[in-house]
């Protein structure tokens, strides 16, 4: 499966995948026939399963995938997670790999680092339970609403 925020970047990966003669279903908010496109994929009919990120994050059970690629980054590490999650579904019996395409250089990979450094934050405040962990004092609750 593979991940992109952007329709147009979809459509440049299915000229070339139409060049190379990769099978695909291809799942957006244009999409029509949404079930056939899933279908497809599921029952093998096609190799490669190309989804934005809005049509694709909600409503998939996508155990026939065991790769999925985030072409390009989000800004909200959920939706990611939400997109990964279509092929970590109840049925799946295979390891899933999930591959982020992020170039040196580019906001993207400041974004990454971002999110990195957000998601360690929210880790150390939070235990495992969604409790408020050791590392968030009162002290600290008391400043954030202080003067």
């Amino acid at each position: 499966m593979v991940f992109s925020q952007f329709t147009s970047m979809l459509a440049l990966i299915r000229k070339r995948c139409d060049a190379l003669g990769v099978r695909y279903s291809v799942l957006t908010g244009e999409t029509k026939d949404r079930r056939s496109a899933i279908e497809g994929f599921q029952n093998g009919a096609t190799d490669l399963f190309l989804i934005s990120l809005k049509a694709g994050g909600v409503g998939l059970n996508l155990t026939a995938a065991d790769t999925v690629i985030i072409f390009d980054p989000w800004w909200n590490p959920a939706v990611e997670e939400q997109a990964i999650d279509r092929a970590h579904r109840i049925g799946q019996d295979k390891p899933v790999f999930v591959y982020r395409l992020v170039a040196t250089g580019t906001i993207e990979e400041k974004m990454d680092e971002l999110k990195a450094r957000k998601r360690a934050l929210a880790d150390s405040i939070f235990d495992s339970e969604g409790r408020i962990g050791a590392a968030l004092t009162e002290e600290d609750v008391q400043a954030l609403f202080s003067d």
